[in-house]
């Protein structure tokens, strides 16, 4: 999976701007995450048309921040994302983020993108689900 992060000074709108943009060109937001800090607005999204996204967002004036992320299935109860970071950190393998996808039927679908991916799925491979390489 890849995952678009962008950075923009915080202002009312910039939710607003970017669906407005991507959705005029038919890109669909897959999975969506927003926040502020400080002044900044950070803006975390995985889409339909990866390579598009990334230059319609460009076009607009957005710098992005791309990464791939390992998509794996979890258990959802207390402790269960803690044995996979905890497992990474032991490694060696230092997280960038991670986002919870999807929770059902007792399990947790969680995207954790990382400085060394490929080590990093050695070390988690058990509980890997999908990766994609665009």
């Amino acid at each position: 999976m890849k995952q678009i992060t962008l950075v923009t000074r915080a202002r009312a709108g910039v939710m607003a701007d970017i669906a407005e943009h991507l959705g005029r060109e038919g890109i669909n937001i897959e999975t969506l995450e927003a926040f502020e800090v400080r002044e900044w607005d950070i803006v975390q999204l995985s889409v339909s048309d990866y390579n598009r996204a990334l230059v319609v967002l460009r076009d607009a004036g957005y710098d992005a921040i791309t990464e791939d992320a390992v998509v794996i299935n979890v258990k959802d109860q207390p402790g269960a994302l803690a044995k996979v970071t905890r497992r990474l950190y032991e490694g060696g393998v230092d997280i960038r983020s991670v986002r919870i996808l999807h929770r059902q039927a007792g399990e947790a679908m969680v995207a954790i993108s990382m400085d060394r991916t490929d080590e990093g799925m050695r070390l988690i491979e058990d509980l890997l689900v999908s990766r994609t390489t665009e």
